[in-house]
């Protein structure tokens, strides 16, 4: 591999936890900082990376055909009109599921390394061949959960995997958070999440609507110029990542309402 590119593994174990999400958006963020960046999409059965990218009508070539030689590892990479530093290398045909080996994604992640700063893997669900396949082409990994106990469990179960690995770090990302719900007990609060799961916390995600609105239109929300929570929670993730001392959101701030805030503050003035 590359001497100092960074191989991120993305993963969950449980589906539907932003785990895609995420990798769009600090592909973007990291490209955007002036780090090249390539996303590698390994959910060979259910591809997704290039629809929240907005490129999927650009494909020509997969890592399949990069792997049968039909193609140079540039005619398969898609290039972001909007952020040049980013690059995408979709995902293959589902029947690549019944033939391809670790070997295979150790292949795809040493020749992307040639060429990148980062190489951000999104991975399957669950831990059958698909997330150990992707496991074997990366150096690190980010774990990524809701704060939900089944995905608090599934997450934990891959940890055990990533923990008999050679991979480190491992990172967590809390997505999908919902301040008020923490507050009222009625979700695992962040301590909850990170006694259950033992990681260190590389940042959370806040609920935002902005999120599916974005994932509609094919455009991340790190790439619009619009403000949002999660916006800048995955623009505080990726500055974490690359070593900048950037505080993690505090939910319970965050789910103060505005009359909450105003109240606080007058019962404080003094006249």
């Amino acid at each position: 591999m590359g001497k100092n590119t960074r191989t991120i593994l993305i993963c969950s174990g449980k589906g539907g936890v932003g785990k895609t999400t995420l990798t769009a958006n600090l592909g973007i963020a990291l490209a955007n900082s002036g780090a090249t960046t390539a996303v590698l999409d390994a959910d060979f059965g259910l591809r997704n990376l290039d629809l929240l990218l907005g490129l999927e009508n650009r494909i020509i070539y997969t890592a399949q055909d990069v792997l049968d030689k039909n193609c140079r590892l540039d005619q398969a990479l898609v290039r972001h009109k909007k952020e040049p530093n980013l690059a995408l290398l979709p995902a293959g045909d589902p029947r690549m599921l019944d033939w391809m080996k670790p070997e295979d994604m150790k292949k795809i992640s040493e020749l992307l390394s040639e060429k990148f700063d980062f190489v951000l893997v999104d991975c399957p669900a669950g831990v059958e061949d698909g997330f150990k396949n992707a496991l074997a082409a990366c150096k690190e990994a980010i774990v990524v959960t809701n704060p939900e106990l089944s995905a608090v469990r599934d997450a934990d179960r891959v940890i055990g995997i990533l923990n008999t690995s050679d991979i480190k770090p491992i990172q967590l990302v809390i997505n999908r958070v919902r301040p008020n719900m923490m507050a009222s007990q009625e979700m695992l609060s962040i301590d909850d999440v990170q006694g259950i799961l033992s990681l260190p916390l590389l940042g959370i995600v806040l609920e935002d609507e902005q999120v599916i609105i974005s994932t509609n239109r094919g455009e991340p929300l790190t790439l619009t110029d619009g403000r949002s929570p999660a916006k800048k929670c995955y623009l505080n993730v990726s500055q974490r990542l690359t070593g900048k001392d950037v505080p993690i959101i505090d939910p319970k701030n965050e789910g103060k309402s505005l009359k909450d805030k105003f109240m606080r503050l007058m019962q404080t003035k003094v006249f």
